[in-house]
């Protein structure tokens, strides 16, 4: 089935998020001990109502070793030191993730060295090969 990564991507998916906010690690000085500014965004992919079962499928097994025991997507951030940043940060990222799980790989294409490639190939080889032979010692 053919999806429309950048259509699903624009969804408002923001009435289904829910965010948890924790104490941020790293350095930051006494901010860090007494602000909650990392966000934990959390995304059920099968209670979704935006999305028809076929997407949810697509979903389910793209993210498939991303997501808990409930087919919940969790994204973290403690980038910046605003709340509401960090909180801005999540949601780009689960659009990226939702546009990448969406967007098909582009199709191998299957090439072949040039005639030219493959004659100077085996004349390298010719000549490393004579490099060797003249250094074994002569056969009486």
């Amino acid at each position: 089935m053919n999806f429309n990564p950048k259509e699903i991507a624009a969804r408002d998916f923001s009435s289904e998020f829910q965010f948890q906010t924790s104490r941020s690690s790293g350095p930051g000085g006494q901010n860090v001990n007494k602000v909650e500014t990392r966000v934990t965004l959390k995304f059920l992919v099968t209670q979704s109502e935006l999305l028809n079962p076929a997407e949810k499928d697509r979903l389910l097994t793209k993210w498939r070793s991303k997501l808990t025991s409930e087919y919940a997507i969790l994204i973290h951030s403690e980038k910046h030191r605003s709340q509401l940043r960090n909180r801005e940060e999540a949601t780009k990222t689960f659009k990226k993730l939702l546009e990448k799980a969406f967007t098909d790989p582009k199709p191998r294409k299957k090439t072949k060295p040039s005639k030219s490639a493959i004659q100077e190939r085996l004349n390298s080889k010719k000549k490393h090969s004579d490099k060797k032979a003249n250094r074994r010692k002569p056969d009486y």
